[in-house]
């Protein structure tokens, strides 16, 4: 437990037990500040992190690659198993709560994406994903960068939610907060008798700008939650931790508070042993579905709002091919990108499939013929109305949209 509020070294400023704000400490705070302009009027984008090690492989299942069923011959999910199948690819039964969404366009996938360099370290892999700028001396998010760049100033344009530490995708000089819960989102100590925030702003009443802004953006961010109404979704959530962060995401967005980018994580991916088969009761298919789930209630609560959020998925590495000894795949590097919003082109696989024939893989692994920065950097100009993305993704190759997403 946090006794009260304090500013780290770091620049991140902690509000209580279960939340913080970053990025207003340091260098580049008053050119950041500056960016405030234009209203932002384009999708708020969610970034749900799958930790762990993604295996795209069982998600998005390609049936017509005769090397998936050769490579993998206890753990394969089977071709009369599969929802939603062209031939080549099919989802996992375990996405049948979001098979209505597939028919309808808006939940698609990327297949055979990965990044530069790719490593089978999860700390190294997830941490060049996030950073986004290989090649560089670049050390912020790309997602805090993204928010510079669109011209974020309010600290709610930015929020890490589900979590009390500070993002890594939102790194850097940009304002953002990150928030167990936003019920939960207070000062520590806050109540009648010890007004902490009142305290904190006399404080710093009167201060030069760059001590008192994370004074004020505290009390800006304090009070556009406080001042929330009581919330009631539009659709049933699992009781789950997932579920609870897609459920404040949807009513911070719902709410207009200014929401540009929030991040979500959901973990438990690194399955080494005993995937299971696609049925209940076996991991990989309960946690998918556990994912579905989610994701549904999340798309139905924003109801007329689904149209101006996207969602994409990150993991920082696929699995390898061949299933090991233990019914399980170990870490690799080519995956899947899972897509939902209303502007996704979706119900198709997008991207070039390389095959699975062993001649085609890089070292064991599905070999990666979409860099992940491709999909995001399209989200990013046609949904979000960015125009170059030099500074969001800096040292990237320019590369062919893949039609993803419409243009808003």
């Amino acid at each position: 437990m946090i006794a009260d509020c304090c500013v780290s070294r770091r620049g991140v400023l902690t509000i209580g037990a279960g939340a913080a704000l970053t990025g207003l400490i340091g260098e580049g705070l008053s050119t950041r500040l500056a960016f405030a302009g234009t209203p932002y009027t384009g999708d708020t984008l969610v970034v749900l992190s799958l930790r762990g090690g993604f295996d795209g492989l069982s998600a998005i299942v390609p049936i017509g690659d005769s090397d998936y069923y050769a490579a993998r011959p206890t753990i394969a999910v089977p071709k009369a198993s599969v929802i939603a199948g062209d031939g080549m690819f099919g989802l996992h039964p375990a996405f049948a709560p979001l098979q209505a969404r597939w028919a309808a366009g808006t939940f698609g996938a990327v297949h055979a994406v990965g990044q530069p360099n790719p490593s089978r370290s999860h700390f190294q892999a997830m941490e060049d994903m996030e950073r986004a700028a290989a090649g560089t001396s670049v050390r912020t998010g790309w997602l805090d960068r993204m928010l510079g760049v669109a011209g974020a100033s309010f600290p709610m344009a930015g929020v890490a939610m589900g979590t009390s530490a500070p993002a890594r995708l939102l790194a850097g000089p940009t304002p953002t907060v990150s928030m167990l819960t936003v019920d939960g989102f207070k000062m520590n100590g806050e109540d009648p008798k010890t007004p902490m925030m009142g305290t904190l702003a006399k404080l710093f009443d009167g201060a030069p700008d760059l001590v008192a802004a994370p004074a004020r953006a505290v009390g800006q961010s304090l009070g556009t939650v406080g001042a929330l109404p009581a919330y009631t979704p539009a659709a049933t959530y699992p009781a789950t931790a997932l579920g609870g962060a897609l459920k404040d995401v949807a009513r911070l967005v719902k709410s207009n508070v200014g929401l540009m980018a929030a991040t979500v994580d959901f973990g438990d991916w690194d399955m080494h042993e005993a995937l299971g088969g696609a049925v209940k009761g076996q991991r990989m298919y309960d946690h998918l579905t556990e994912l579905a789930l989610a994701l549904e209630a999340f798309a139905a609560d924003l109801g007329p709002a689904f149209g101006r959020v996207t969602l994409v998925t990150l993991s920082e590495f696929g699995r390898r091919v061949a299933e090991n000894g233990s019914r399980g795949v170990d870490h690799g590097s080519g995956n899947a990108m899972l897509l939902l919003g209303g502007g996704v082109r979706g119900g198709r696989v997008h991207g070039a499939w390389p095959t699975l024939a062993p001649a085609a893989l890089s070292a064991g692994d599905l070999t990666a013929t979409t860099d992940y920065r491709t999909v995001i950097g399209e989200i990013l100009q046609r949904r979000c109305g960015l125009g170059s993305l030099a500074d969001v993704f800096p040292n990237a190759a320019t590369a062919a949209p893949l039609n993803v997403v419409s243009s808003r």
